[in-house]
């Protein structure tokens, strides 16, 4: 077994079953990409099992800190069947699903999503790479369906340095599927579709905002960065249930057209007719600046970007972005209005999103109540020893 020492007072961390050894902190040893090694203190006491990484600044992932396991294929057979069996403690409204997330589940480098009878997995670091296929046996072993669609095509995979691959693992099938959450249906292409298809982290979010259109009667909703229109269809379905729907008008932006027919398909699937729906294709910024200059309000604002900042490296540039489209956002609000405003950058924290959001509204001469704070669903969680695992905040914004 290859060993990997690491330097005088570098041990903390995993003493603490933080599962990353980042490049700095190794003395000595290596070994192959996804090859199983031997992590050890600077004086030779055991630490952790680990699954070396040579081309990652993260050289090493834990799979386990008990000396006396194995990390085998049953070693991975009763990881992927805790993972799903887990996702029974949760009250999920949904048959899409996250099965395996990363590291909060033991499979750092894992994800695994389920749509109806389709599994979707992203193998992003060389350990789980290397074990591809016993997993995928696990996998489909601890969920009883046959069809694994692979979506190892994220730029996380290049700082492993492997290469992107996507298509059928084991089985196959359509790749265009409709899943239920509560109470409408989206459809997605798995093939396609944003990380695994679609985003199920924001489930409970999209049924929070169609409780809030519902309490509040929204007559104008904008939804930015909408994708495939998630958040209008909440709205939708909140204010149709009042019988609000008739007249409101529903704006949607995305800068990806075939999203925008996406969404307003979604509306037809779930039977509104919004005659006021509009879908923009267009910049969010530029969109958000033209309103204001046209003296527009809004009643409800989701400002729901892309990953601005995925490591702290970029948490500066990001921070301005995430600033400028907030103060604008703000300044289209009346008194009363909403904004559920969103960061899913792991390289910025709940308290200085917070920060942000609040230099955003000093800057547009607004201020406003934090009624809310969002988060991923509970199948996306965040475990006590990994707090990074915690990449998506969200705060409901009333303003005053």
């Amino acid at each position: 077994m290859k060993v990997l020492r690491l330097k005088p007072g570098k041990e903390r961390s995993l003493q603490r079953r933080h599962p990353w050894i980042f490049d700095a902190a190794i003395a000595k040893g290596g070994g192959d990409a996804g090859e199983t090694v031997r992590i050890e203190s600077h004086d030779g006491r055991f630490l952790a099992w680990a699954a070396c990484s040579p081309a990652s600044k993260i050289r090493a992932r834990a799979w386990s800190f008990d000396e006396g396991q194995r990390i085998d294929a049953a070693f991975f057979a009763a990881r992927c069947q805790a993972a799903v069996q887990a996702r029974g403690l949760f009250d999920i409204a949904s048959d899409g699903q996250r099965l395996v997330h990363g590291e909060a589940d033991g499979l750092p480098g894992l994800i695994v999503d389920r749509y109806g009878d389709t599994l979707v997995a992203q193998f992003l670091s060389a350990g789980v790479e290397r074990w591809k296929a016993v997993l995928a046996d696990a996998l489909l072993a601890a969920t009883g369906l046959t069809k694994l669609y692979e979506r190892s095509d994220a730029s996380g995979r290049e700082r492993e340095g492997l290469p992107a691959v996507s298509g059928w693992l084991r089985g196959e099938g359509p790749t265009e599927i409709t899943i239920q959450e509560h109470g409408w249906r989206l459809s997605l292409d798995v093939a396609t579709g944003h990380k695994t298809g679609f985003y199920l982290d924001q489930r409970d979010s999209r049924r929070r905002f169609s409780e809030l259109a519902r309490h509040r009667r929204f007559a104008r909703v904008l939804n930015c960065y909408c994708y495939t229109g998630g958040f209008t269809v909440a709205a939708a379905q909140g204010l149709a249930a009042v019988g609000a729907l008739e007249g409101a008008e529903l704006v949607s932006v995305d800068s990806s057209q075939p999203a925008l027919d996406r969404a307003r398909a979604h509306l037809a699937l779930n039977g509104f007719e919004a005659a006021n729906a509009q879908f923009l294709d267009a910049d969010v910024n530029q969109t958000l600046r033209r309103f204001i200059d046209e003296g527009r309000q809004f009643d409800a604002i989701v400002l729901d970007p892309p990953k601005f900042a995925p490591t702290v490296a970029h948490a500066d540039r990001a921070a301005r972005a995430y600033k400028d489209i907030n103060r604008l956002a703000l300044k289209l609000l009346p008194p009363g209005g909403v904004l559920l405003t969103f960061s899913c950058s792991g390289g910025i924290g709940a308290d200085l999103f917070h920060k942000i959001v609040a230099s955003a509204g000093i800057d547009a001469g607004v201020d406003g109540y934090i009624a809310e704070r969002l988060g991923a669903a509970p199948d996306h969680p965040m475990t006590i020893e990994f707090p990074e695992g915690e990449y998506l905040k969200g705060l409901v914004v009333v303003r005053k």
